[in-house]
């Protein structure tokens, strides 16, 4: 995915990732794709709730061995 911004959250618990996401997003045009890594499994609901407060749309959610990749495009 070229031009995606990766927000590496990996060890980090509820609320820090959608935390440090949000900060990461703040100065990014609408268009822009952020990718969240992560392994709380919270982020599975929270950051599909930040991201439809906000405007922006999920591309994708993908688990693999305990990790999450959490696609986001900001609207």
């Amino acid at each position: 995915m070229t031009g995606a911004i990766v927000v590496d959250a990996r060890g980090l618990r509820c609320p820090l990732p959608v935390i440090r996401l949000a900060a990461r997003a703040r100065d990014l045009p609408p268009g822009s794709t952020l990718v969240l890594l992560a392994d709380d499994p919270a982020v599975r609901s929270d950051v599909p709730a930040w991201a439809r407060m906000r405007g922006h749309a999920m591309a994708d959610v993908a688990e693999r061995d305990g990790q999450l990749t959490l696609t986001v495009v900001l609207g």
